[in-house]
C-alpha cells in the first residue's frame, strides 16, 4: 500500500502528470514546474533536490497499470480541500505553458476535475487565466 502524499507532493504529482500526459514532458513545462516550486508559498520550506525525487516518484507511479487513476487517487487522499482549486491551477499552468494545451493534457484536466469534485466554471476560468498568462502576442 501506497502512503498518503502530503499536500505538496500532491501538488508535484499533479504537474509531473499533466506535463507526461501526451507522452513528452518538454523543457518548457519541467522549467514550468521548478518556477512555481521556487515561487508559491505552499512550496515554501522545500528543495530542488525533492522537487526531483517526488517527480520520480510520480514516474513510477504513472509507469504502473492504470497509473493515471493511482496518481488521481493519491491526489485526492493528499489534497486538503483549500488547495484543491490550487492544484487545478497548476496542472493547467503546466498545460499551458509549451504554448499548446493537448488533448491529452485536457484529458487529465476534466480527470482531475472529477477527482477533485471542482466546479467546471471555476476550471474554465483557471485555464483561461493560465492560457492567457502564457500568449505572445
Amino acid at each position: 500500500m501506497t502512503p498518503q502524499l502530503t499536500a505538496q507532493e500532491a501538488l508535484i504529482y499533479v504537474m509531473v502528470t499533466v506535463a507526461a500526459a501526451d507522452r513528452e514532458i518538454t523543457a518548457v513545462e519541467l522549467q514550468r514546474i521548478g518556477s512555481m516550486v521556487n515561487d508559491l508559498p505552499v512550496f515554501r520550506e522545500t528543495d530542488g533536490d525533492w522537487l526531483v525525487r517526488e517527480a520520480q516518484d510520480c514516474g513510477k507511479v504513472l509507469c504502473k497499470p492504470d497509473g493515471v487513476r493511482r496518481v488521481l487517487a493519491l491526489v485526492g487522499e493528499g489534497l486538503p480541500p483549500h488547495l484543491r482549486e490550487t492544484a487545478y491551477a497548476l496542472a493547467a499552468e503546466v498545460a499551458a505553458s509549451d504554448l499548446t494545451v493537448k488533448d491529452a493534457e485536457m484529458d487529465f484536466l476534466e480527470m482531475l476535475a472529477d477527482e477533485l469534485g471542482l466546479d467546471e466554471l471555476i476550471c474554465a476560468a483557471l485555464e483561461r487565466g493560465a492560457q492567457a498568462r502564457h500568449r505572445t502576442d
